[in-house]
């Protein structure tokens, strides 16, 4: 049973739309039908709020966080279920037809939960590589892969789940990624 609440109540978390309730409400916009059509910050960033772009990655790295930090003290032993769970609802929201945005934010709020270490070095690798390049997906992609290549080197026993977490993300950034190849993704700003 525990595995049933944990998981429903993660994924319920992590299905929160919020770049896409606060341009709906707030700028009177669907965010579907901007830029790259994502619900996620950048996106949001690109509907030409940059407090409301904040403001989505804040809370999309929250709603993983909140159900997550609580699973870990309460039940520690499911606290990769209530993690994945928070990120699929990210990826696949019941509330918008299962199409969400592209984790990274999501992903972030599970590295600050299991481990603070993890996420700085997600963030470490991230800021150099989009200090050199300018292409946020490119960034999100790298960081990604550096928590499981992190785990490799120090030895750690939960790389798979990382892994995983690596292929979702890669997935979901599969547009991106045939941009970079062909030299036409956008590059970003972070201010």
């Amino acid at each position: 049973m525990d595995y049933i609440v944990t998981s429903l109540i993660s994924y319920l978390f992590g299905s929160i739309p919020f770049g896409y309730l606060f341009t709906k409400i707030l700028l009177k916009k669907d965010i579907r039908n901007i830029g790259s059509g994502n619900i996620g910050a950048t996106n949001v960033l690109r509907a030409g709020n940059k407090s409301l772009g904040y403001l989505t990655l804040i809370l999309d790295i929250a709603k993983a966080v909140v159900p997550v930090i609580y699973i870990k003290f309460n039940y520690p032993d499911l606290v990769y279920i209530s993690a994945l769970c928070a990120f699929l609802g990210h990826l696949f929201p019941i509330w918008l037809k299962f199409k969400g945005g592209k984790g990274v934010a999501t992903f972030v709020g599970i590295l600050i939960s299991i481990n603070i270490y993890y996420a700085l070095v997600f963030g470490i690798v991230w800021t150099l590589t989009f200090i050199i390049s300018r292409y946020s997906s490119l960034s999100s992609l790298f960081a990604s892969i550096s928590i499981p290549i992190y785990l490799l080197i120090i030895n750690q026993s939960n790389i798979i789940f990382f892994i995983i977490m690596f292929v979702l993300i890669f997935y979901t950034h599969r547009e991106n990624i045939k941009r970079l190849i062909n030299k036409e993704e956008t590059k970003s700003k972070i201010y």
